[in-house]
């Protein structure tokens, strides 16, 4: 009787003691008058979209209408109270003037990840920044123009292998371009020229496909383990990607780099760059107006804010590190990005014939040759197009900032101390759909984006590749992909919409991503040209 009695009162204090770690920090918010969204047990204001009952714009939405007058507010990301900011004002102030008080990122993983632990967007503080200066020069306007006849080669062999099929052709748009972006990464960042149309079952494919495969009930329990118990998942040594993959990227990479360094091989690559740093070769940016761009919007912002970058020569797993995370931002996101833009040509047949219509005379006018970098560049229905695309189908629903010292807010006469550690979510996809800025936001309009209409948008709204100094590095390269891609898909083809293709496009209720319901399913008809 004795044991029962002791076995019953230990599971009570367990149970007690559990009950308290979890709800801790539920009056957080209330405690200091300020307002927040109401917390579930554990999950915070995460359950519905990691139980997979939302899609990741639902789950931004839910965030973004929590409180419409407020410009920010508190919420809770599983047990961490976090806060929200609706307001594009309030967020450019916080990530872009106020940048060193939230100049990190909420990790995606472990520190101590064997491929994406040392990448760049893991990166925190005085690294992050040394990190980023050196990668700068990879991606400014005169790298991308040495790199795009490495990614025409694989538009014009994709176009070419489904014209050689010489009827209309019924594809999976992820199929399709999860082949391409992976042909593209491929050439372009690691020196290995793949044709994954001719062989599906390639090597580098057939572990991209596998690593990248983040919908399965796995993956989901490892990512809201890290999140949930961080300090646990690092003890444990939980990784984000499979100790083989991790063996088969590195491997890669040192090996190609050897390669290289042994034959005198030269490419205009990610790979050359990076092996400039393993030499300790000096290959530090200085802000031009070539690096502020011209690519429209969604362009690579350069940050200095006083401070001096350190001359260090990475080790192997950090340069293998940005080599993977190239390839990881260069191929998903890519290829869904690539599925929009071609589902709403098919589906908005006027916007795909005057696309046509620039892209023939931009033909006419090469007289057989290829369209170059700056060619391309020139294209401003294309560039409306794009934008149009990545403002309803951005890479990713919401993005964050990390807190990296005490920040004190005030709104309405009420101030709140955002401390040191807390998340700032920003619901970019929200922001991208709110009347308000973007009238009638469900269609697709690419006169938003033409030369006087786009001075109308309002900063902070249209965030496709994140804001500020910590926006997507490679954003440059994503628009030169998608503009290569879509002006030989279009050229060579007529998309349309067949009975496979679901007219409205869903998404699916999945945490990791903006993936559709029932996939992107388009009927390709050649052109006669």
């Amino acid at each position: 009787m004795l044991d029962i009695i002791l076995i019953l009162v230990t599971v009570s204090l367990f149970s007690y003691a559990f009950f308290k770690w979890g709800t801790i920090n539920d009056n957080y918010f209330k405690d200091r008058n300020f307002p927040s969204m109401k917390p579930t047990f554990l999950l915070g204001n995460m359950g519905a979209f990691m139980m997979k009952r939302q899609t990741a714009r639902e789950f931004s939405d839910s965030l973004y209408n929590a409180y419409p007058t407020k410009k920010l507010y508190g919420m809770f990301a599983f047990r961490e109270p976090s806060v929200v900011v609706r307001d594009p004002d309030t967020l450019k102030q916080l990530t872009i003037k106020d940048f060193e008080f939230f100049e990190d990122k909420q990790l995606i993983g472990n520190e101590s990840d064997k491929l994406i632990g040392k990448s760049l967007i893991m990166l925190k503080g005085t690294k992050w920044h040394d990190m980023r200066s050196t990668l700068s020069p990879a991606f400014t306007g005169s790298k991308m123009r040495q790199m795009f006849d490495l990614l025409i080669e694989n538009s014009i062999n994709m176009a070419t292998e489904m014209k050689n099929k010489k009827t209309s052709l019924e594809l999976d748009m992820k199929s399709l371009f999860n082949k391409l972006t992976i042909d593209m990464t491929a050439n372009s960042a690691f020196g290995i020229k793949i044709n994954s149309f001719e062989d599906p079952n390639n090597e580098f494919y057939v572990m991209a496909e596998d690593l990248l495969n983040f919908n399965r009930p796995k993956t989901i329990v490892k990512f809201a383990f890290m999140n949930l118990l961080p300090k646990l998942a690092k003890f444990l040594d939980i990784q984000v990607f499979d100790a083989e993959v991790a063996k088969f990227f590195k491997g890669m990479v040192m090996s190609n780099m050897d390669t290289r360094a042994k034959e005198g091989i030269f490419r205009p690559d990610l790979i050359n760059l990076l092996m400039q740093i393993r030499r300790g070769e000096d290959v530090q940016s200085t802000a031009t107006d070539e690096n502020k761009g011209t690519d429209g919007f969604a362009t690579v912002e350069e940050f200095s804010a006083g401070k001096k970058s350190n001359k260090i020569q990475w080790t192997d797993e950090e340069i293998v590190a940005q080599c993977f995370l190239f390839f990881f931002a260069g191929f998903d996101p890519i290829s869904n990005h690539l599925g929009f833009t071609t589902y709403e040509l098919a589906v908005n047949p006027d916007v795909q014939q005057k696309l046509f219509e620039e892209i023939e005379e931009v033909e006419s006018r090469l007289n057989g040759k290829r369209i170059t970098y700056d060619q391309l560049q020139k294209m401003k229905y294309l560039d409306m197009v794009i934008s149009e695309s990545l403002r309803k189908w951005p890479p990713i629903a919401l993005t964050d900032r990390l807190c990296v010292k005490d920040y004190m807010y005030e709104e309405d006469g009420v101030k709140f101390k955002i401390r040191k550690g807390m998340m700032l979510a920003v619901p970019s996809i929200s922001l991208h759909y709110d009347e308000k800025y973007f009238p009638k936001s469900n269609d697709f309009d690419p006169e938003r984006f033409n030369d006087e209409n786009k001075r109308n948008i309002v900063p902070g709204t249209y965030i496709p590749f994140g804001i500020g100094p910590r926006n997507c590095i490679g954003s440059r390269y994503a628009l030169m992909q998608a503009k290569v891609t879509i002006y030989y898909l279009v050229l060579n083809f007529k998309l349309l919409p067949y009975e496979k293709t679901q007219v409205p496009l869903k998404l699916d209720k999945t945490p990791m991503g903006m993936y559709t319901e029932k996939g992107i399913h388009l009927k390709f008809e050649p052109r006669d040209n």
